[in-house]
């Protein structure tokens, strides 16, 4: 069976994205980009939403040699990997090797995981992240806990029930960063 991993960057208040959608509160650190790089289990599709998956299409595609050698290395990961987008209001994809997904979440996901392959990596996403948690459907969380205090924006979770998770590993950094590994129970 297949897993599926969110991999967020957080404020300390719990939010992924700030309230004007930007990423200039994360604190970049190529020590932390390492370190997920080896901490998230392995995948070999990304699962994304429309928000996610347009952000991500401005960005990663546009990476080349005046990029530090992480990023680029990143990138062509990123832009080589399968995209997988649940949309209902995009109509087409430009970014390569992305296919769009329109049918009910739940239970394309509960098909997708009995598939074939490694795991599905999630960034971002919270319109998905929300819905499968719920569901019992996310395997792994990877956080980069940034020390930000955002104040407003998209808080990671929003359920009205408790959901327990097992630590798998926690590294610090200097630059304030913690990386954080935990896995459903």
């Amino acid at each position: 069976m297949r897993k599926i991993i969110v991999m967020n960057r957080i404020s300390l208040d719990g939010f992924f994205d700030d309230p004007k959608g930007t990423t200039d509160w994360f604190i970049r650190d190529n020590d932390v980009d390492k370190a997920v790089h080896e901490m998230v289990p392995p995948t070999d599709t990304l699962l994304l939403g429309r928000i996610s998956y347009q952000h991500m299409e401005q960005f990663w595609p546009t990476v080349n040699e005046s990029f530090p050698p992480e990023v680029q290395t990143m990138a062509k990961e990123v832009n080589g990997m399968p995209k997988w987008v649940f949309s209902r209001t995009l109509k087409q994809l430009t970014w390569e090797n992305s296919k769009l997904l329109t049918g009910d979440l739940i239970p394309e996901i509960k098909k997708i995981k009995q598939g074939q392959g490694d795991g599905l990596l999630m960034f971002g996403s919270g319109t998905l992240v929300q819905p499968l948690t719920e569901a019992g459907l996310i395997d792994d969380y990877v956080f980069i806990l940034t020390p930000t205090v955002l104040g407003k924006g998209k808080p990671q979770f929003k359920q009205d029930h408790k959901v327990d998770l097992e630590m798998v590993e926690t590294r610090t950094f200097p630059s304030g960063n913690v990386v954080i590994h935990y896995k459903r129970k």
